[in-house]
């Protein structure tokens, strides 16, 4: 499903003023806990991870290299 930067800007406002029910568009969401809001911001921040990265229009974590090196006497 592709998601949209405002429903995860709906979805962390609710979660914000403690809300459980969500509005997209001309669709409303009621979740039953606060858990499950959490849940969906997840699936939503994640969904859109993943269409930047088809999209290539991610950006990329830098890489980090640690060399650990132990002198044997």
């Amino acid at each position: 499903m592709a998601y949209t930067p405002e429903q995860l800007t709906a979805l962390e406002r609710a979660l914000a003023t403690g809300e459980q029910r969500v509005t997209f568009g001309d669709r409303t969401v009621e979740y039953r806990s606060v858990e499950d809001l959490i849940a969906a911001i997840c699936v939503v921040r994640r969904g859109l991870e993943e269409q930047a990265i088809t999209a290539g229009t991610a950006r990329r974590r830098p890489r980090r290299v640690v060399v650990n090196t132990d002198k044997a006497t």
